[in-house]
């Protein structure tokens, strides 16, 4: 699976990055035939605190799941969407075999 991550509006750490990548490999422990994951970081200039916001975008054959979250931090961001992307991993495997 090919990780693509962006950030816009700063410069992303290489360890941040390397975070990412590690949480959205586990994946394919769900789902193997994941063909990439395009993954924006993004700062936004507000008073918010949760001023984080995470993008996440994973393609696999026929379809793509995308994933939207605010946060304090963006490994909490990246911890909530490979969580609900696990989630809808698994349901559109149950599906695929239902239809097998």
């Amino acid at each position: 699976m090919k990780v693509n991550t962006q950030s816009v509006n700063f410069n992303a750490d290489q360890k941040l990055i390397d975070f990412i990548h590690k949480r959205i490999d586990k994946l394919s422990q769900f789902y193997d035939k994941i063909i990439k994951a395009d993954i924006f970081l993004k700062v936004e200039n507000t008073s918010d605190k949760e001023n984080k916001l995470l993008e996440a975008k994973i393609s696999v054959p026929g379809d793509s799941f995308v994933f939207k979250k605010h946060c304090k931090t963006f490994e909490e961001c990246t911890d909530n969407a490979v969580n609900a992307l696990e989630r809808q991993l698994k349901k559109h495997k149950e599906k695929q075999r239902a239809y097998l």
